[in-house]
């Protein structure tokens, strides 16, 4: 099993035109506040700490809770690095539809700097730092 990979119009073509489809935010809790996807939910993979990124170790357990294996899900991130680990990690505990979006929230860079993938937010798609409580990952496994 594996998931495809999208791009950000492509997962907002998903989110808006296909029944079902549900955006996971894997980002850290301050950058989904700071702005994300309305409706958006945020299970973050990993935690920025003092020590810098760390494994967030119920994020498999906390999608669990709350979506089943054959959820659509279009899981995004702030490139699409954090996105494709966790659809990885996903897909090895049965999850069946996934899509990561490549390019993320913020747009994916080479090295160098260059734009390799404009992101949710460089394409005008909807945004919000509005809170969704029931969307934050304090509700759903914080």
């Amino acid at each position: 099993m594996s998931y495809e990979t999208t791009n950000p119009a492509g997962a907002q073509q998903l989110l808006q035109n296909e029944e079902g489809w549900t955006y996971l935010d894997v980002r850290s809790p301050p950058e989904y506040a700071q702005a994300h996807a309305p409706g958006a939910f945020n299970i973050p993979l990993l935690f920025r700490t003092s020590a810098g990124m760390q494994p967030n170790p119920n994020f498999v357990a906390a999608v669990e809770k709350h979506f089943p294996r054959d959820a659509r899900l279009v899981v995004g991130c702030a490139a699409g690095v954090r996105s494709s680990r966790a659809c990885d990690l996903l897909v090895a505990a049965g999850y069946t539809n996934l899509a990561n979006m490549h390019g993320g929230f913020s747009g994916a860079f080479d090295r160098a700097g260059n734009l390799l993938e404009a992101g949710w937010q460089a394409c005008g798609f909807e945004t919000t730092a509005d809170e969704e409580p029931e969307r934050s990952w304090e509700a759903l496994g914080g």
